[in-house]
């Protein structure tokens, strides 16, 4: 078993044979995300607000159960099943280390994450190491678990630090696994310099850490600007980080509730969708760098939520998924689509309706969902009214409308009010009400909220499982 390295533009093995890995993310798993399992706000206030409510030894108990359920052999034998060979594992760096007793690495701080290797490894699947978040949070994304709208990550240098001391420990561990194909530093940093500083001098200090540790595993690296913006990358990247590929996330708008018309596959749109992977990727091509899709995908209509839409929204949600797929294959393209599981809105398996957590919840999920408490593929089309005349008095008062671009780019005035009041204000005082509900369960109780995460109690979507195995 030889490990996989980069050569030129592509992933070879040991003999020089190219690999095109094609797999998808294991989210919300060691690195939990509010729409993926239905809780409101971020990781960290979860654990907390549950801990309140039930106490510390039954909360532990429960996402202990959760964490093994969530992802086990028979999930390594569908995911084999479908023609895929890879597996991003997201993490948490709370997993290795407590924020109140840092560079100290936790006792059980790998024994989830060598499970999950060690499984995928039986069934011929390889994993790429991806952290998730960062201390502090490389940007104000709930998925980076600051629960606020600026990464501190960026700001104070002892975060930095600590981050650099858990790369070495996890090149360390898993230095002799040629199963793990690398180590994905930073998933979608924001860094607000205007020249990447910050990002650039993190990837150079992880980048010298890890060499010293370990040459074998490829080093993957995010643009800037949530894995868009390689604009600052050094000139001399092909030879200053050694082994190294250049993610992209490629979301296509025609894939969300936000999309500015039906997908009807017309030229026009694919040549749309089509420029924007291009652009993305431009600046490796340019140079002759390897290049991976570390996420993309659409999310999916729910009949609880879309009626009698969903069935026709969702078809078009798979005409993209195939015309996103055909643009990759023409490169070549390694791809981790997002997501292999959640609770039904965009993973391959989802658990099911008639599972004791998915009945339990119900009208809280609901609640959240006619409120878009989550950022991830709101459709924000119940409570919009609300919020507009917030964004129209800010939009107002700023005389100078050059100054209502602040970086994240991307953040217009309506993402950047929405999402500071709704997904993180709002969101987080619905953290109470969330962790209440467990009160007064029993160990058993909290047991089998936790199995409903089990393959076996999930449902698989059919539809996009197909369109993948076609393309594997």
């Amino acid at each position: 078993m030889s490990f996989l390295k980069v050569q030129g533009t592509q992933i070879v093995d040991g003999n020089g044979h190219e690999v095109v890995l094609h797999g998808a993310g294991l989210g919300g798993w060691l690195c939990m995300e509010n729409f993926i399992s239905g809780y409101p706000g971020c990781e960290h206030q979860i654990r907390e607000g549950l801990a309140d409510a039930i106490g510390k030894e039954k909360a532990e108990y429960f996402f202990d159960k959760f964490l093994e359920h969530f992802f086990a052999e028979p999930d390594a034998i569908f995911f084999k099943s479908l023609g895929l060979n890879c597996i991003r594992i997201a993490v948490n760096y709370h997993h290795f280390e407590d924020d109140d007793n840092p560079r100290v690495l936790r006792t059980d701080a790998f024994r989830q994450l060598d499970r999950a290797i060690s499984v995928c490894a039986k069934h011929s699947i390889y994993t790429v190491i991806d952290m998730h978040t960062a201390p502090g949070g490389q940007s104000g994304g709930w998925h980076a678990d600051g629960g606020i709208h600026y990464g501190s990550f960026w700001r104070h240098k002892d975060f930095q630090d600590r981050f650099t001391w858990l790369w070495e420990q996890i090149a360390t561990h898993y230095k002799g696994n040629p199963w793990v194909v690398g180590y994905n530093l930073l998933n979608e940093p924001a860094d607000p310099h205007p020249q990447q500083a910050g990002l650039m001098g993190i990837y150079d200090r992880l980048h010298n850490a890890i060499r010293a540790i370990d040459e074998n595993h490829i080093i993957f690296l995010d643009g800037n600007t949530f894995a868009t913006d390689f604009t600052k990358f050094p000139e001399d990247a092909g030879t200053r980080w050694r082994n190294t590929a250049y993610s992209i996330h490629d979301y296509a708008v025609y894939g969300f509730p936000n999309t500015p018309e039906p997908y009807t596959g017309s030229d026009a749109q694919k040549e749309r969708m089509f420029k924007t992977y291009q652009r993305k990727r431009q600046w490796m091509d340019e140079r002759g760098l390897c290049v991976w899709n570390g996420e993309w995908g659409p999310v999916y209509a729910r009949q609880e939520y879309d009626g009698d839409a969903t069935e026709g929204i969702n078809a078009q949600r798979y005409a993209v998924l195939r015309d996103q797929l055909e643009i990759y294959d023409k490169d070549r393209l390694s791809w981790s689509i997002w997501l292999y599981k959640d609770i039904g809105f965009q993973g391959m398996v989802y658990v099911s309706p008639a599972t004791p957590y998915r009945q339990h919840f119900a009208k809280f999920l609901a609640k959240k969902h006619h409120l878009a408490a989550d950022a991830w593929g709101k459709d924000d089309k119940e409570v919009k009214q609300f919020y507009d005349p917030l964004v129209s008095l800010i939009e107002e008062s700023v005389e100078d409308k050059a100054n209502l671009k602040l970086y994240p780019w991307l953040w217009s005035v309506q993402e950047r009010v929405t999402r500071i009041t709704r997904t993180m204000c709002l969101a987080g005082l619905m953290v109470k009400e969330w962790a209440n509900l467990f009160k007064g369960m029993d160990e058993a109780q909290l047991g089998e909220l936790a199995k409903s995460f089990a393959f076996e109690n999930c449902l698989k979507r059919d539809g996009l499982n197909e369109v993948l195995t076609a393309h594997a």
